[in-house]
């Protein structure tokens, strides 16, 4: 037994170093974390201490005024989005009427026409003057008819319903005009249905 307590009080004494150690790493270890918080923490307080209150009473008198200013500018912007957008519909309605405006004694002739007793052929007649009364309405709308029998067949205004043998007219041009097509100025409205020439002649040579 005597041979063991020199063995047992080495063993204690370096449990103890050890608990001393452990000890002492966590004092340091709370030591620095209080170090670097308390620092910091007075340095904000210090900084936020620093700005005179005048100045700060300037900046926020500022910041409010810009609030307002961006309030006024997004409510002025959304007054004239709904002042542009009736605009455009009173301008379109106005538009629409003009034209409808334009095309009421059209519809007052076909009107006549059907009340008419006359002939077969004064029906023609007064058909045909009314379709050239509605052509020069649409000439002063800038709506013109897309040429068509006897010009070359162009994809971008002509739509083709089929071909026919000509060999009286020049190979791939216009030979019959199904349905008229228009332009307005420079823009299509409607591309012209037509049949297209085929020439043997042509394209056997």
């Amino acid at each position: 037994m005597t041979e063991l307590e020199p063995l047992e009080i080495a063993a204690g004494s370096a449990q103890g170093g050890q608990a001393e150690e452990v000890l002492e790493t966590s004092e340091r270890e709370s030591a620095s974390a209080a170090g670097e918080t308390v620092p910091e923490s007075a340095a904000l307080t210090e900084a936020a201490e620093s700005v005179p209150r005048a100045e700060f009473e300037q900046l926020k008198t500022e910041r409010d005024q810009l609030v307002d200013r961006i309030a006024r500018l997004q409510a002025e912007f959304e007054n004239a989005r709904k002042r542009a957008e009736r605009e455009r519909l009173e301008f379109r309605g106005y538009a629409t009427g003009s034209v409808v405006e334009q095309f009421l004694p059209v519809v007052d002739n076909f009107e006549l026409a059907l009340k008419s007793d006359g002939s077969a052929d004064q029906l023609r007649s007064g058909i045909a003057l009314i379709v050239k009364q509605m052509e020069d309405v649409l000439k002063q709308m800038q709506v013109i008819a897309v040429p068509a029998v006897g010009e070359a067949f162009d994809p971008r205004v002509h739509e083709a319903l089929g071909t026919v043998e000509r060999d009286d007219m020049p190979d791939q041009h216009v030979a019959e005009e199904i349905r008229r097509g228009y332009k307005l100025r420079d823009r299509l409205l409607r591309p012209a249905l037509v049949r297209v020439a085929h020439n043997p002649k042509q394209t056997s040579e």
